[in-house]
Formats: structure tokens, C-alpha cells, sequence
């Protein structure tokens, strides 16, 4: 029987993606599973395919009405949280000589703001001993040309899992991060990069991944559930990289 039987995980961005297979992933594991997310057509197609331990909540975690929703949701339905997966987030390139405030504001209202008031509100419904994760990125370990918001942002999440695993701990919440390299979902094509650019960043990245290849959210997904379990039970405020070995080696 599986350690996640019965648990409660909330998983942001869970309509698509990496956060779509960590749902998928935790449901087998036989958590009962919250997916987060924007669009509401996808949301429902994701809701179907992961069945009747699933319940879906539309909404922005950059509005912080929407947060209290999905909490409220949470709260009605299944009465605590054990695991969440703060895995939403955007993507945009942008040369420094060309970043503006709107540029700012988009990427860091989701990837950060969203992110910390995500876990805030989610702390009266997370029981002790629970396990929060973060979804970082390779890119608070490197120099990636055009993308100084973005990165930024990933490499903050990479302190939140630090600084709140101190602050949690007298609660015995562990707080981690994954850290993936670049990986088979839609999210490139959301970046305003040409198609030609797109699969040119991929070949490139694969071209300097010890591996060779770029990744698939399944793989990132394992990883999750392992920082979800008691497999992990004295990993805390670390950051689990599931790269290839491109920013490792």
C-alpha cells in the first residue's frame, strides 16, 4: 500500500505540464489530489483524465481572492492539506535593455508573489509533519542570456525553501525544492519565441545535457512524489535537480 494513500495534495499549475503529471502521479500513488490553475477548458480535461480523486479549482495564484477560493475549496472538500506543489509559473525572454514593468510585474506576481502567499495561505490547513515543494529551475544555478526576471524569481523560490523550512519547523513541515532542466511541456511555446528558436534552445540545451536529451514531466513528477513521502522524511530545505546533469557537471 502506498505511503500517499489517503494524503491531500493541492497542486498549482496542475492543468498541464509538469504540474498536471505530478497529479497524475500522486492520484496513482492514491493521494486525493487539488489542481490549481487558469484556464478552465483545460482544468476540466485534466480533472477527467485524473478521475474521481481529483477536483479541480479555476483561478490565479497572483490574485489573492482566487488563493483564498482554492483554500476555501480545499478546506470544504477534503478538511486538510498533506502535500502542495507550488509548481505554477510563467516564462518570458526578455535582454535586460528591453525589460519593462509590465515584463517585471507579469513573471514576478506568479513565480514569486503567487508562490509565498500560496503557502501562506495554505498554513492553516497544512498538518504538521507535511511536505511542501517548490518548483524551481536550472536556471538560479546559471547565467541564461535574456531571461534576468525569470531567473530571478527561480532563484528566490530556491531561498523560500530555505527560509521557510526554518520557519516551519517547529510545525515539522519539511519544505524542498525540484529543480528541473528543460523539459517536454508546453511551456516554450508560451515564451513569444519563434518556433525556429524554440527548437534551436532545445537542441542547444540537449547538445550541453551529460544525458543528451531534454526531459519529460514524468520525470520531474517522480521526483515530487519522492519529496512528498517519507522516503524524504530528513530532506529539508534542499533542492532536488532533475537536470540531465546540465547545470550539475
Amino acid at each position: 500500500m502506498s505511503e500517499l494513500k489517503e494524503k491531500v495534495a493541492v497542486v498549482t499549475g496542475g492543468n498541464s505540464g509538469i504540474g498536471f503529471s505530478a497529479a497524475e502521479q500522486l492520484v496513482r500513488e492514491g493521494a486525493k489530489v487539488v489542481i490549481f490553475g487558469r484556464n478552465a477548458e483545460s482544468l476540466d480535461k485534466a480533472a477527467t483524465k485524473l478521475g474521481s480523486k481529483a477536483i479541480a479549482v479555476q483561478g490565479d495564484v497572483a490574485n489573492l481572492a482566487d488563493l483564498d477560493k482554492l483554500f476555501a475549496t480545499t478546506r470544504e472538500r477534503f478538511g486538510h492539506i498533506d502535500v502542495l506543489f507550488v509548481n505554477a509559473g510563467i516564462v518570458e525572454f526578455a535582454p535586460i535593455d528591453q525589460v519593462d514593468e509590465a515584463h517585471f510585474d507579469r513573471i514576478t506576481d506568479i513565480n514569486l508573489k503567487g508562490a509565498l502567499f500560496t503557502v501562506q495561505k495554505a498554513l492553516p490547513l497544512l498538518r504538521d509533519g507535511a511536505s511542501i515543494i517548490f518548483n524551481t529551475s536550472v536556471v538560479n544555478q546559471i547565467g541564461l542570456p535574456a531571461a534576468s526576471v525569470y531567473s530571478a524569481t527561480k532563484a528566490a523560490l530556491r531561498s523560500l525553501a530555505r527560509t521557510l523550512a526554518t520557519d516551519l519547523a517547529p510545525r515539522k513541515i519539511r519544505v524542498n525544492a525540484v529543480s528541473p532542466g528543460l523539459i517536454r511541456t508546453p511551456i516554450l511555446s508560451r515564451t513569444g519565441l519563434p518556433e525556429a528558436d524554440q527548437q534551436a534552445f532545445g537542441k542547444q540545451v540537449s547538445e550541453q545535457t551529460p544525458l543528451a536529451r531534454v526531459g519529460e514531466p514524468e520525470e520531474i513528477a517522480s521526483a515530487v512524489v519522492f519529496l512528498a513521502g517519507q522516503g524524504s522524511s530528513y530532506v529539508n530545505g534542499a533542492e532536488l535537480a532533475v537536470d540531465g546533469g546540465f547545470a550539475q557537471v
